[in-house]
């Protein structure tokens, strides 16, 4: 279950141009240094982002998230510039923002072209996840914490679907200032609680689950 299309298709819209904005704040210093995300620097943190969303517009959706279409991606846009790479973002966002207006709930909890058996909310719902947890893992890299709080909840209950899809045991996953989510029909006793930011690191590999009391299953990309 995602949150509500006039959550989500506004949400995921401003998220974008709030990464456009944050790449064109990124000085040659800052755009080549590395970042958390293996072998990647915040350039290839940034085109691998912008490269989705731009195939997205364009229907090349084949495999979209496996690391070989990630790395075209990135490789596609290397040697961009943070100007060149927000403004490629700026034009795509456009073109998102004329097609998801025209989505209805009929069409948004239908099974988006993806054409995996996830809803098409599902599909947009993940893109505003992986853009703000990217912009977060930019501003990991320079030293900066990530202030805003709009991709908190598209980003736990992102994590809680594909924990479910995965089967991973049941969990109420009750976070600071957030709604609750269910994983697996919730109903094992598991609660989580704790900080919403402290959960998405930990479930995307990114921090320690131990911090929350829990174990390396909850890693989604495991």
């Amino acid at each position: 279950m995602t949150l509500a299309r006039t959550v989500v298709v506004p949400g995921m819209i401003a998220e974008y141009g709030a990464f456009a904005a944050l790449l064109g704040t990124l000085s040659a210093e800052q755009w080549a240094s590395p970042s958390r995300c293996a072998d990647w620097r915040v350039a290839d943190v940034a085109a691998h982002v912008v490269g989705q969303l731009s195939d997205v517009t364009a229907f090349r959706l084949d495999d979209l998230g496996s690391p070989d279409v990630t790395a075209r991606q990135v490789a596609e846009r290397r040697g961009s510039n943070p100007h060149e790479l927000a403004d490629e973002l700026r034009s795509s966002a456009k073109t998102a923002t004329d097609l998801v207006e025209g989505f209805d709930e009929v069409a948004y909890e239908t099974e988006g072209p993806q054409a995996n058996g996830q809803t098409l909310g599902f599909g947009l719902e993940s893109l505003w996840f992986d853009t703000y947890l990217h912009s977060d893992d930019i501003r990991a890299a320079l030293g900066h914490s990530t202030t805003s709080k709009t991709g908190l909840a598209p980003s736990v209950s992102h994590i809680s679907a594909v924990l479910s899809q995965q089967e991973w045991t049941p969990a109420t996953i009750r976070l600071t200032g957030l709604d609750e989510f269910l994983v697996s029909g919730g109903d094992s006793g598991l609660l989580i609680s704790g900080d919403p930011m402290q959960f998405i690191l930990v479930s995307t590999g990114r921090a320690d689950p131990a911090s929350m009391g829990l174990d390396p299953a909850v890693n989604i990309y495991r």
